[in-house]
């Protein structure tokens, strides 16, 4: 869901970024206190017109629940032991939707634009001794760390593949730790040189 964003004019696109993470907080909070099937509905259909709103693919939105599969396949069958069709529907159905809201702000919504809204928010923090600005880098490294150790993978499967080593964990773990080393030492320095190393 990281570092997804599709440019687009939709209203979605348009909208502040605050207002997005608000409702995504507000709905999701309402879903998790809420906990009835009729909420769940209703939410994935406002998450469903979104989709649309925005002009996302089919094929993009359901790739943004593609990685959920085995963790819902073993889900379902607890919740159904535990509490029927109807926790099945509340439990997998309102983390399936949250999922996917999040999903569509990150596709709507500039990664830069989401930390100024979390720069301001703790702006009142600073009197306790927070820097705002810090947690906000500290937050936009996070997020452009995942499609990076994500490239830095992809790069080691594809030399263990070309080597012929397949089935060699270490083919893989080395050169991924050397790679992501090698990216931290770089990312240090760089931070160093602009006076952010204490």
């Amino acid at each position: 869901m990281i570092g997804l964003y599709r440019p687009g004019s939709s209203l979605l696109h348009r909208a502040p970024a605050g207002l997005l993470l608000g409702l995504l907080l507000a709905g999701t909070t309402t879903l998790v206190v809420a906990r009835r099937p009729l909420a769940v509905a209703v939410a994935a259909g406002v998450v469903v017109v979104g989709y649309a709103l925005a002009a996302v693919p089919p094929s993009v939105a359901l790739a943004q629940l593609w990685p959920m599969r085995w963790f819902v396949v073993l889900l379902v069958p607890l919740q159904w032991w535990s509490g029927g069709w109807r926790q099945v529907v509340v439990v997998v159905g309102t983390m399936l939707v949250t999922v996917a809201a999040a999903a569509l702000v990150t596709l709507t919504t500039r990664v830069s634009d989401m930390l100024d809204v979390c720069v301001r928010v703790l702006g009142p923090t600073r009197r306790l001794g927070v820097d705002p600005e810090r947690v906000g880098l500290t937050l936009a490294l996070t997020v452009r760390a995942v499609p990076v150790l994500a490239d830095t993978f992809a790069q080691a499967r594809d030399a263990r593949r070309a080597r012929g080593l397949e089935r060699s964990p270490r083919a893989l773990l080395v050169p991924l730790v050397l790679r992501t080393l090698r990216h931290a030492d770089r990312l240090g320095e760089a931070l160093a040189a602009r006076g952010v190393d204490d």
